[in-house]
């Protein structure tokens, strides 16, 4: 049997927000089989929430004949889906039971970030979280094939336009530097080889969907990271995730969002490279990765990302995830709306969530969340003392424990529910994991 402590850290980083009846639940497990349930569920998942998929996509609609107006009402419409989508989606997160799974979806937005302001369009926005579901606790090479053909990411990154007689080389150097590599595994040689590699896919309207032309793709040898053959995007995905820099970037990017903010062990990185393995399983190696000992010793180390605090707090008070919806202007004013990263590097991490601005915005956020608590909620939090109702919230939020300064800024609103769920979830002790 688990140490409840320790279960408590790891549904926390490993899901949007365990309840306390999850924590039950898990506590009476060993960490090994609680880890093994979240990164291989059974069945099918239940609690979550299908999609949009809209009739009409009204960017891909657009004819070339399409007046100002006509483009400026797409664009438009456009927004109002890709908007109702992002608010399904985090209404998915707060409600899948398949709780890894959902937050490896949100993981990988932020790791292959393609944001809708440039892209625009909702159903290609819908196509690539799809395969972030689909693929994204499997085999990393496949997801990476799947991801230098995914429509969103060529838009962002101008593969459209990535030809053999014009190469543009935006895909090709993030993907060696934000996807696979990272900085320092490649020159500038490579990157131009690479982007060679990439050329031929564009957008097809018709159908949705990227297809290749093979009268735009630049044929014949190519020399790439010290090999040469006749590289395509497929082969040149398998070179990428073949190189010795590769799984312990991987792993790097992993610990850094779900563990800490600091370096990872070197033991830990070898570690999880090992799991991972020639079949480069992403299920493998989270499960090393939350069942490793500086894993489970890296409490407090973690600020919450915005998208992840708030939809933390809807799981844990038993709000409906409606109210979601309702809190994204101030997500926004946090920094984090799904669906628009601010760069192809994605959100940033750490302190950067935790400047005045951010923490007014929070409080904002946590007031509009706390007004929709259920009465449930509300009833258990207002029986007993004020000491009693301090452990019930940490209970029901998964905190540990309330630090001195934190219980004597709570204490005057332990007769108020509401306005005690409200500061808790500005506290320190939330919003750092």
């Amino acid at each position: 049997m688990a140490d409840r402590t320790v279960v408590t850290h790891v549904l926390r980083r490993a899901t949007f927000g365990p309840t306390a009846a999850e924590i039950d639940r898990a506590a009476g497990r060993s960490i090994a089989d609680v880890v093994s349930g979240l990164v291989r569920p059974a069945g099918s998942d239940a609690g979550a929430q299908a999609l949009p998929t809209n009739a009409r996509d009204p960017i891909l609609s657009l004819t070339a004949q399409a007046s100002r107006e006509d483009r400026q009402r797409a664009r438009q419409e456009a927004r109002e889906q890709v908007q109702e989508l992002a608010a399904a989606w985090m209404r998915r997160m707060a409600t899948a039971s398949h709780q890894l799974v959902e937050k490896m979806v949100f993981f990988w937005h932020g790791h292959w970030a393609t944001s809708a302001q440039k892209v625009r369009s909702p159903s290609f926005m819908l196509g690539q979280l799809t395969t972030f579901r689909r693929s994204g606790m499997g085999d990393f090479a496949a997801l990476a094939r799947a991801m230098v053909r995914d429509p969103a990411l060529i838009v962002w990154l101008d593969g459209q336009r990535n030809t053999s007689r014009a190469p543009n080389e935006n895909l090709a150097r993030e993907l060696m530097e934000l996807f696979t590599l990272g900085i320092g595994a490649y020159g500038e040689p490579d990157v131009k080889q690479a982007a060679r590699a990439l050329t031929g896919w564009r957008i097809d309207r018709d159908s949705g969907g990227a297809v290749f032309v093979p009268g735009r793709h630049a044929t014949g040898a190519k020399t790439i990271l010290g090999t040469t053959a006749d590289y395509d995007a497929e082969t040149l995905v398998d070179l990428l995730v073949g190189q010795p820099a590769h799984a312990p970037f991987l792993a790097g990017r992993l610990w850094h969002r779900f563990a800490s903010g600091q370096a990872p062990p070197a033991d830990t990185v070898r570690r999880m490279t090992a799991a991972y393995g020639p079949g480069r399983d992403v299920g493998a190696m989270l499960t090393a990765l939350l069942t490793d000992e500086a894993f489970l010793a890296a409490r407090g180390q973690l600020v919450k990302q915005p998208v992840e605090w708030a939809v933390g707090a809807v799981r844990q008070l038993g709000i409906d995830a409606v109210v979601l919806a309702r809190a994204r202007n101030g997500l926004r004013a946090m920094g984090q709306v799904p669906l628009r990263p601010p760069s192809v590097g994605g959100w940033p991490s750490g302190p950067a969530w935790l400047t005045t601005s951010s923490l007014q915005a929070r409080l904002r956020v946590a007031a509009t969340l706390a007004g929709a608590l259920p009465d449930r909620t509300a009833d258990l939090l207002a029986t007993g003392d004020g000491d009693s109702r301090l452990v019930a919230l940490a209970r029901v939020l998964a905190v540990d424990a309330w630090t001195d300064r934190t219980r004597r800024a709570l204490t005057p609103a332990a007769d108020r529910p509401r306005r005690l769920v409200t500061l808790a979830l500005a506290s320190p002790e939330y919003a750092v994991s």
